[in-house]
């Protein structure tokens, strides 16, 4: 069946369960589930010390090459399916939960500043016994996988930063909500989800209620190791340390910013070109702060075209 139809049915048998009075619960692991199987997903763990990290992967492994996937603050490995959707037909995917976020261990006191949690991905891909890889990221995610691909030049084929972090010379309208006290990525009440969606995304995607409000019973249940997590990296874009190690990239890297991003300035994209050898930026015009959920199927023809002039 095409991903496309598949995906179609999917939106049928959702309809169907919530006409039978399924419980939000109960409705929430279907619509997940059946959005992982459209996009050829299932989800794995595996054991790194005494961490236990959840992941998606292709249920149906083929000839290509490697990607992984890196979320961003406060998300977790399923705002990736959309964009896996275009990719798992000829590439590997593994989309990480990083610890602290979603189905992966969260320990308070492990350290979340970026260059820990670079250190902690290299964990987990070392586990999963990867090799050689395409990497991109999203935002927290798109700042960890630049100091990645700085750090393990020999591991990264290519680099796709999606409005990354880890400068800040331009600064956006969160950096005045935080400084006021105010921090809409971190949910604390009812409300607040859909508050951070409208934040966060230009171009929204459609989410059925029952599965709104499970997400953010869960984001709210997160708000005491997101809270920790954002204090670890909140100063990291004003600091020099971080344009110093990503200029030690040497695999093609393709920076990609949505225009209207509220979250991160999307002139910063200017900086990290600059700092980065054979690297070029796409801007996106009428998208926010994740263009894989906004815009998948134009960020993976992006990344395709990234990953053919790396062979």
């Amino acid at each position: 069946m095409p991903r496309k139809t598949g995906f179609k049915v999917s939106l049928l048998i959702l309809s169907m369960l919530w006409l039978s009075a399924c419980s939000r619960h109960s409705m929430y692991e279907t619509a997940i589930g059946l959005e992982r199987s459209g996009a050829g997903l299932q989800v794995k763990t595996v054991e790194v010390g005494d961490w236990q990290i959840a992941y998606l992967a292709n249920k149906e492994p083929t000839d290509g090459d490697t990607v992984v996937m890196v979320h961003g603050f406060g998300a977790d490995k399923d705002n990736w399916t959309r964009l896996a959707r275009e990719l798992t037909d000829d590439f590997n995917v593994y989309a990480i939960d990083l610890p602290g976020h979603g189905d992966s261990s969260k320990p308070m006191d492990l350290g979340y500043s970026l260059a820990q949690q670079t250190e902690h991905l290299a964990r987990i891909l070392d586990a999963l016994a990867l090799n050689q890889y395409h990497m991109m990221g999203n935002s927290m995610g798109g700042a960890i996988t630049a100091l990645y691909s700085s750090r393990y030049p020999d591991r990264i084929k290519s680099a796709m930063l999606l409005n990354p972090a880890g400068i800040m010379e331009y600064e956006s309208e969160l950096v005045d909500l935080v400084v006021a006290g105010d921090n809409p990525l971190i949910p604390s009440k009812p409300g607040d989800f859909e508050r951070l969606i409208d934040f966060a995304l230009q171009e929204k995607p459609f989410i059925p209620w029952p599965v709104l409000g499970v997400v953010e019973e869960k984001k709210i249940a997160n708000r005491e190791i997101n809270e920790v997590i954002f204090e670890a990296i909140r100063d990291s874009g004003f600091q020099t340390e971080f344009r110093q190690r990503i200029q030690g990239i040497q695999a093609p890297t393709l920076v990609v910013w949505g225009k209207e991003d509220r979250v991160i300035n999307y002139r910063n994209g200017d900086l990290f070109v600059s700092l980065i050898d054979n690297a070029r930026l796409e801007i996106m015009e009428d998208i926010g702060h994740a263009p894989m959920i906004e815009a998948p199927e134009r960020s993976a023809e992006l990344f395709r075209e990234l990953a053919d002039a790396s062979d």
